[in-house]
């Protein structure tokens, strides 16, 4: 068993988990992957980010890849792929490079994509 603290061993992985119950106002810069399961409003930067079930992000978001079980409004650039998963609703302004949504996954807005 390792005596290192539980915090240091999530930092050293650049990564981010706010649980349900959470709510966050502002910016967020995560270098890696960001799990969202709390309420969100403001803007999130990041490699990597993962909506849960509960999650609730509203303002502007940049990653290289996005997966949605949750609630994702505004304006989201993703220079990878984003995937809407059957529980996730995506609403507003998205860019992306390739997209994938299941059956009963949900967009509502303008979409375009960086492909030509």
């Amino acid at each position: 068993m390792s005596t290192e603290p539980i915090a240091k061993k999530s930092n050293l992985n650049n990564d981010l988990f706010i649980p349900s119950g959470v709510t966050f106002v502002g910016t967020i810069n995560v270098p890696g992957l960001a799990q969202i399961n709390g309420d969100i409003t403001g803007e999130i930067t990041c490699k990597e980010l993962d909506v849960g079930p509960q999650g609730n992000i509203k303002g502007k978001v940049h990653a290289q890849l996005i997966e949605v079980h949750g609630q994702l409004e505004n304006d989201i650039n993703c220079t990878g792929l984003v995937k809407i998963h059957n529980t996730g609703k995506v609403s507003g302004k998205l860019t992306y490079s390739e997209i994938d949504i299941e059956r009963g996954g949900q967009f509502v807005g303008v979409m375009s994509s960086t492909k030509s």
